[in-house]
């Protein structure tokens, strides 16, 4: 006799803890949209798993009803590469920030995109370390006055895309805390990507770093201080849709909206990709957000689990006792 499971709701990825973030944190809308548009995968949810590190964002397991796992700072990359390598069928998740991901978690994080294990990061960049209280963080701006740097960083901060890029990530996005539909459509965009996903959050942190993102992200300048970059469609924004960006040798320039590239981030060179993501350098230039770059590439943990098919198939399935025992061993008295 068959089962139908019915379908997951939003309230049904809802856990009965009570959400402790800062009221007015835009952590709360990540983690509204999370919810509805994960329930919507058609992925039971106990084949949900989300994993964090240390941080604000990194309370994310316990607002969700399914599997979690909270580990230590800057190392949600490692523990989700090994759940998902010894459970392909899960549905792994992180979520991190800005310093828990760039600052202790950096070699981490780097190795998990190069690798292109088939996990989905969710990084909430609010250019502030929030749970400590608010020294500057990996990318907090150059001038930034913070607790740790009372007359301004002298640190060049490190740009999330042009990182994700840099370690050979097969899906790179950015959207914001403040629109919900993009943030939604984004976050399904990686859900249906094989391999890592890399999505940069502009997540606004109300108590130590209010407004770090207003000068772009604010509902009435928003259309023209960003650009919604889609596969197929062309690079234009402006509230008036007049505005275009056209790539030229190697650099970005302004156009009118009908002289505009189409834009194509399955490109399998990541040199457009990179100067795009290098705009926000540029004040007089929109602030790239959608998906900056997705291609296929071999996925780590189904690479993994055919070398173990394979050797099995040749050698038969081995014995814990004889793996101890093998090669050079010493008799101690």
């Amino acid at each position: 006799m068959s089962v139908t499971i019915a379908p997951l709701t939003k309230k049904d990825l809802k856990s009965d803890q009570d959400v402790r973030w800062c009221p007015g944190c835009g952590d709360y809308a990540i983690l509204n949209v999370a919810q509805a548009a994960l329930a919507k995968l058609g992925i039971p949810k106990e084949n949900f798993m989300w994993v964090s590190g240390i941080g604000c964002s990194s309370r994310f397991p316990y607002y969700m009803d399914c599997y979690g796992f909270h580990t230590i700072h800057g190392r949600a990359p490692a523990f989700a590469t090994g759940i998902k390598t010894a459970n392909p069928d899960l549905s792994v998740w992180i979520a991190t920030g800005d310093g828990d991901c760039f600052s202790i978690g950096g070699n981490h994080i780097i190795h998990l995109l190069r690798r292109n294990v088939d996990v989905k990061v969710l990084l909430f960049n609010n250019e502030i370390y929030g749970l400590t209280k608010g020294q500057y963080s990996p990318t907090s701006p150059v001038g930034h006055k913070s607790k740790s740097t009372p007359v301004g960083s002298v640190d060049r901060p490190f740009n999330p895309l042009s990182v994700a890029l840099g370690a050979g990530a097969s899906f790179v996005a950015r959207t914001m805390d403040n629109d919900i539909k993009h943030m939604t459509t984004t976050i399904n965009q990686s859900a249906a990507h094989k391999g890592t996903a890399f999505v940069e959050i502009y997540q606004n942190c109300v108590i130590f770093n209010d407004g770090a993102f207003n000068d772009v992200a604010e509902k009435s300048i928003r259309a023209d201080k960003t650009i919604d970059l889609q596969p197929g469609e062309p690079m234009i924004y402006g509230k008036d849709r007049d505005k275009g960006l056209r790539l030229r040798e190697f650099s970005v320039q302004r156009c009118s909206a009908d002289e505009a590239d189409i834009w194509d981030p399955t490109d399998t060179s990541p040199a457009r990709a990179f100067l795009i993501a290098q705009l926000d350098q540029d004040p007089e230039m929109p602030n790239p957000i959608g998906l900056i770059r997705q291609v296929d590439a071999p996925i780590f943990d189904l690479e993994a689990k055919k070398q173990v098919t394979e050797a099995i198939e040749k050698k038969g399935r081995g014995k814990l006792k004889d793996l101890i025992f093998a090669g050079d061993l010493w008799d101690v008295e």
